[in-house]
């Protein structure tokens, strides 16, 4: 069994949607958005135990940002990357969820 110490320092982090939908994700991956960064390394309990929960973002889109996150990982290296494809009808809140998150141009560029 895993202890909250080596929850923290785990290659995988667990981010939660509103609707409790669980995403088990590469840490590494998930740490291009200041926001999830930044509470990874708090010594809060997101910190302490990896999960990370967000009570504003629908499974939906959760389940968007994840696949946004493996896509961003990866192609961090590469200079030409195909457009991923998005949902029409989840843009709005894609949009909002990333502004949230902290995704935006300057950071990824």
């Amino acid at each position: 069994m895993a202890t909250n110490t080596d929850a923290g320092n785990s290659k995988y982090v667990t981010l939660v949607s509103s609707d409790n939908y669980e995403f088990v994700v590469l840490r590494e991956a998930t740490l291009i958005s200041p926001a999830i960064k930044s509470m990874l390394l708090s010594p809060m309990r997101e910190g302490q135990t990896g999960r990370c929960v967000f009570p504003e973002i629908h499974g939906l889109v959760m389940e968007k940002i994840v696949e946004y996150f493996h896509y961003w990982y990866k192609n961090r290296d590469k200079t030409v990357v195909p457009d991923m494809e998005i949902p029409v009808d989840l843009c709005l809140e894609l949009l909002v969820a990333a502004d949230f998150l902290g995704l935006d141009s300057k950071l990824l560029s």
